[in-house]
């Protein structure tokens, strides 16, 4: 299976954007790697020369993300990452194996606290059995809930109802954050923890928009098709959005940086829009003929996302360059292809 282009073209931005020598001929155990940030992760370590074992059941995730990947520096385990356990030695463990979606996670709901919980636990363990080099725990911009402080610095708490539709996934992340933690603090693991704010590009899932629900990807789907655009709302809930490309450099520097173990990191983009600016936007992008429809908003569905990323910018030198109309223009394309 050739790679689309699009995404090749952004491969090769991450490789000449990353060092090399960090992770040449290094073992990666990347859970979750056949969903959509772990494949760019995998794709990104494949560039970079790295030995990759993915651990991933396919629920949420696909093999056609990583199938041009199988050769003799990737391997893919079906498996899911409560009971997984190598058999080869570890250099680094990418935590990123739990369902992001809420409509997703919502239809399994069980399944979805157990890999944040029960997975993350065991990844832990097998990361203090091979004395790994470095652990990043891929955590959520979810666990804030409904901030109040916007934008959402790392030392905020939360506002995170326990029993809503959503704790399915919030609360199961922050069990995950205070588990690695914990292993951190107890064990001496160089742990780091990623909190992602949302993040689209190619490989979002447009034959299933349904049933994953990410806003992006949604609206560009019912564009193309010139359908109605479904805003929750009255659209005026903000998101902030990172190109994928910014994401993994960001993932990258956070778990290959020396000396900043247990560190906790906001990473995403603080262009902060209204959904029905979104909306407007990829209609005028798509040329679509759409028009915008209004639904219900869902029940505990964030008012506001930005995230303070000075901590990314300080500690990582990173942050985000691809302008949301930069990233949409890529992520139509590629819808298109």
């Amino acid at each position: 299976m050739k790679l689309n282009p699009i995404i090749k073209k952004d491969l090769d931005i991450l490789r000449d954007s990353l060092s090399r020598h960090m992770v040449d001929g290094k073992t990666f155990l990347v859970a979750g790697g056949a969903g959509f940030l772990g494949s760019w992760f995998c794709d990104t370590l494949n560039t970079l020369n790295a030995r990759i074992i993915c651990v991933d059941n396919l629920l949420s995730g696909s093999d056609d993300n990583i199938s041009h990947l199988k050769k003799d520096a990737f391997q893919l385990v079906k498996s899911d990452i409560i009971s997984y356990k190598p058999t080869e030695k570890i250099d680094y463990i990418v935590n990123m194996a739990c369902i992001a979606s809420p409509p997703l996670y919502q239809k399994h709901p069980i399944q979805t606290l157990d890999a944040s919980v029960l997975g993350t636990r065991n990844l832990l363990e097998i990361a203090r059995k091979n004395d790994i080099e470095g652990f990043l725990l891929s955590s959520t911009s979810e666990i804030y809930g409904d901030a109040t402080i916007i934008p959402t610095p790392e030392d905020y708490w939360g506002n995170v109802n326990p029993i809503g539709p959503r704790s399915i996934y919030d609360e199961g992340k922050r069990v995950a954050e205070t588990y690695s933690l914990s292993y951190c603090q107890k064990y001496g693991l160089p742990v780091r923890i990623a909190r992602i704010f949302n993040t689209y590009g190619p490989r979002l899932d447009t034959k299933s928009t349904n049933q994953y629900g990410r806003v992006i990807v949604k609206f560009i789907d019912q564009a193309l098709k010139s359908e109605s655009i479904t805003v929750y709302g009255d659209g005026r809930q903000t998101r902030s959005f990172c190109y994928i490309t910014d994401q993994i450099v960001g993932l990258f520097k956070l778990l290959l940086r020396q000396g900043i173990d247990g560190q906790v990191v906001n990473l995403g983009n603080d262009d902060e829009r209204t959904i029905l600016e979104l909306a407007k936007f990829i209609i005028k992008l798509t040329n679509s003929k759409s028009e915008i429809t209004f639904q219900s908003l869902p029940k505990d569905d964030p008012k506001r996302r930005r995230p303070d990323i000075r901590k990314a910018e300080e500690l990582l030198e990173w942050q985000p360059k691809v302008s949301l109309e930069e990233g949409l223009t890529k992520t139509v394309a590629y819808t298109k292809h």
